[in-house]
């Protein structure tokens, strides 16, 4: 084989591993992007939390309300809450019956109320957030979704 021919060849099987290489993220990310029977899985997260009322803690609904916890669907594509959960440190936990449209948020409340698209109410009549506590979210299997912690004791980065 001449010096030039294996110049080319070279360059050829040089371009295509650059190619593979490029390519390999999108296959490696868990996502097949079409391409198979798994469609790309929305991802759910925990957004800002209210866990002090403002104002006088004094046990009123309007009090209740004003603790609450949002939870946002960063992808595209709607996600079926039915059966995810929401729950404190202390094991006291919402139910989710509600599908969230990509790109949204709901915000969890904890007093009494009426549910609309952005706003859920956990029907409670005593305070779930403490000043020291964990919000986690768990899917309708039972798998940790997100969780955040605040406080004395939080556990991980504060976000």
């Amino acid at each position: 084989m001449s010096r030039t021919a294996r110049r080319i060849t070279a360059a050829v099987l040089a371009s295509g591993a650059l190619v593979a290489a490029a390519a390999l993220p999108a296959v490696a990310d868990g996502h097949d992007h079409g391409r198979g029977h798994h469609a790309p899985r929305p991802t759910v997260v925990l957004g800002k939390i209210q866990y002090d009322s403002p104002g006088r803690d004094n046990g009123s609904n309007r009090s209740l309300n004003g603790e609450w916890v949002t939870v946002t669907n960063t992808g595209r594509h709607a996600v079926n809450l039915r059966g995810w959960t929401l729950s404190d440190a202390s094991h006291r936990t919402y139910e989710f019956d509600l599908r969230l449209p990509g790109r949204s948020s709901v915000r969890v409340h904890t007093g009494v109320g009426r549910d609309t698209r952005h706003d859920v109410y956990q029907d409670r009549h005593n305070y779930v957030w403490d000043n020291s506590d964990t919000a986690t979210l768990r899917d309708a299997r039972g798998h940790q979704v997100d969780s955040k912690s605040w406080g004395r004791h939080h556990h991980g980065p504060r976000r």
